[in-house]
């Protein structure tokens, strides 16, 4: 690398930097400052921007404003302020983000639901949060009702056909009946940084979903970090196609937008045929990706809206540094900020200067700042490896390990934890790099070359990632040990060539009472469709370890070659959603990327 070049990177580095320091000098923990009041100032300022684009609306700050209010009314007539928690099952649409503010104007939190959930996982997810309330979208109404709760919150449908009745309140009459005026700063009077906003969930090894605790001051530190990265206008028109629920799209894409007082172009669910149509229609300067959305765009057929667009920059997670160059240069994308973080952990990272396939850097000057380490892991164990003294080992450049992170007052920098304490215990790594330091676990293969940049390599343990969610191996498996004939079911990741992520496999040991064409709907009623296995292997037994643990190594390595395997290997056909028998010329279709997974 050049002196020019390292002169550069450094600048550019310190500079975005700065930014985000300068920013986050106003997040103080125990302010009562958030985003309801960067809202209002733009109402202020920038009453007629257009704060949301949705199909054909257009929803000026003024509108979203007073929206938000009408929630925050409809909450407090219900008797929820400060400490109490609704539930949001909606599909993206402005109301969505119009329920959550106007539920912090009211002082109180809200339940993230992943839309994809039902049955006892759904029911799970919403009663660890301790929801009063639940806000439905009218499309996932019946699968609330659905769910199996123990003692169900109340039910509120948003989105009714006008003159419908529906089972629960008929939550837009409700707020048509309420104000839109400001309920004013002692409706949630009390309220600090330090408070919780969100519960975001995310899958873990136990199996059911956890709810992670998501503060205000964690929001406007994740959001500082992209305004200072990515300087947006109030011109800027951000194009958001993933899940509200997630803290990529329902976090950091509304504060590239609020930040500035520009626009959040909200599409329902991504479309790969209509993306490029889209970013055209809206005029965008900006959008949010995922690695598997990156993948299915460079694997549609070429079109002649791919360029000539308007987008200045780009910021997501996953972008692979195999298909990075290609992307940027197909799609003529100036810009590209990957990122590293997890809804729950304390370790992000901004790729500030855009070098291919790295996730962030800290360099050597910045790590009292910004405290994250690569250790030497145990991939066999799954454990960190330590030295003669009891201490973990610093990994060396290039060296791949595990990524931690230390434990700090300052913002972003504490590990806010689950609403279960041992979910959260399991996450901190104690006597680290010396006796009584705590650090946090980020559970993700990284390796950190000698300039500071940190680049992905791989998830540690049992939970993968596909089509862009974390997919929980327990909950497969204890899915699949409940069906008639199966007495044992193993559930593991495999790579694929050309797919993001891994695909689920799992390896079942069953007897003449198993009915294969029957599996699919009993996925199809208790598992989100992501998390069905992709491949099945019926074998005769599978090893364990000595403690009785299951030994997934050697199926791993194995895959779903059946060229190479003597068990009879099943794929989930995407046309017929039925389990088909893998032969030799399914499988070459699969690793040719031929066959749609």
């Amino acid at each position: 690398m050049s002196l020019i070049s390292a002169t550069k990177r450094e600048y550019v580095y310190l500079t975005s930097i700065a930014r985000t320091l300068w920013l986050l000098r106003r997040v103080k923990p125990h302010a009562s400052r958030s985003i309801v009041d960067i809202v209002e100032a733009q109402v202020a300022r920038r009453p007629g921007n257009i704060a949301i684009r949705y199909l054909d609306q257009a929803m000026t700050y003024a509108q979203l404003d007073a929206r938000a209010n009408r929630y925050a009314h409809w909450a407090l007539r219900q008797g929820i302020g400060r400490g109490d928690c609704v539930a949001l099952l909606m599909e993206n649409r402005p109301d969505y983000i119009c329920a959550w503010l106007g539920l912090f104007k009211a002082g109180a939190t809200a339940a993230l639901i992943n839309t994809n959930l039902t049955g006892a996982s759904l029911a799970h997810s919403i009663a660890i949060s301790g929801a009063r309330a639940a806000i439905v979208g009218a499309e996932l109404a019946q699968v609330f009702h659905d769910a199996p709760f123990e003692a169900p919150p109340a039910l509120w449908v948003q989105g009714l056909p006008s003159g419908s009745v529906g089972n629960g309140g008929n939550l837009d009459a409700a707020l048509a009946a309420a104000p839109d005026t400001p309920p004013g700063k002692q409706a949630r009077a009390g309220v600090t940084l330090r408070d919780r906003a969100f519960f975001i969930y995310t899958s873990g090894t136990t199996g059911l979903p956890k709810a992670a605790n998501f503060s205000h001051m964690r929001m406007l530190f994740m959001m500082s970090g992209f305004v200072g990265a990515l300087r947006p206008r109030e011109t800027d028109r951000i194009y958001d196609p993933l899940p509200l629920y997630h803290s990529t799209g329902g976090v950091c894409a509304v504060g590239l937008a609020f930040f500035a007082g520009g626009t959040l172009i909200l599409k329902r669910k991504f479309s790969v045929h209509e993306f490029w149509e889209d970013v055209h229609k809206y005029r965008a300067t900006m959008f949010e990706y995922i690695g598997e959305l990156c993948r299915y765009l460079l694997n549609a057929p070429p079109s002649p809206l791919e360029r000539g667009h308007h987008v200045r920059a780009i910021t997501g997670n996953g972008l692979r540094p195999e298909i990075w160059r290609e992307f940027q240069a197909r799609f003529a994308i100036p810009r590209i900020v990957e990122f590293y973080g997890a809804t729950e952990s304390n370790v992000s990272m901004l790729n500030y200067d855009g070098t291919v396939g790295a996730v962030g850097r800290v360099p050597d000057y910045l790590e009292w700042l910004l405290p994250s380490r690569v250790i030497r892991f145990d991939v066999e164990s799954e454990m960190p490896v330590r030295g003669a003294d009891g201490l973990c080992i610093e990994a060396g450049p290039d060296e791949v390990g595990e990524a931690i992170g230390g434990m700090s007052a300052r913002a972003g920098r504490e590990f806010e934890g689950y609403t279960n304490k041992t979910d959260s215990d399991r996450k901190m790594l104690r006597n680290v790099f010396k006796p009584g330091d705590q650090w946090f676990r980020t559970g993700d293969l990284m390796r950190r070359d000698a300039h500071g940049y940190f680049y992905f390599v791989d998830r540690v343990g049992d939970t993968f990632r596909w089509k862009g969610e974390n997919v929980s191996t327990g909950e497969v498996g204890e899915v699949l040990a409940a069906a008639p004939g199966i007495l044992e079911a193993s559930v593991y990741g495999v790579t694929v060539p050309g797919a993001e992520g891994r695909a689920g496999m799992a390896s079942l040991v069953a007897n003449g009472d198993f009915r294969l064409d029957d599996l699919p709907a009993r996925l199809k009623a208790r598992l989100p469709h992501y998390a069905w296995p992709i491949f099945l292997r019926l074998a005769a037994r599978i090893e364990v370890t000595g403690t009785f643990k299951q030994r997934k190594v050697d199926l791993v390595r194995e895959g779903f070659d059946p060229a190479a395997i003597p068990d009879p290997l099943y794929v989930l056909d995407a046309e017929t959603g039925h389990y088909e028998m893998l032969t030799l010329q399914r499988y070459a279709g699969i690793v040719e990327g031929q066959a749609k997974l």
